[in-house]
């Protein structure tokens, strides 16, 4: 990943298989306890941006032209 062009890497020193998989065991049950307590939050978050980005039917368009 760190040779991507635009990807910033940031330096972390060597560590033991079983340090890696502890870390990643954390990291994981602290995301899924993270997403249960805030996950209504994040949701709202998107949604209202989503809004934004929804197509509208415009309603002054006679729905019987063909669109050609």
């Amino acid at each position: 990943m760190c040779s991507d062009p635009g990807y910033q890497c940031i330096p972390l020193r060597p560590l033991s298989d079983e340090a890696v998989v502890e870390i990643l065991d954390f990291l994981q049950v602290f995301m899924t306890d993270f997403e249960i307590r805030y996950g209504d939050q994040i949701r709202r978050y998107y949604d209202d941006r989503s809004r934004h980005n929804i197509v509208r039917s415009n309603p002054s368009v006679a729905n019987d032209d063909p669109p050609f």
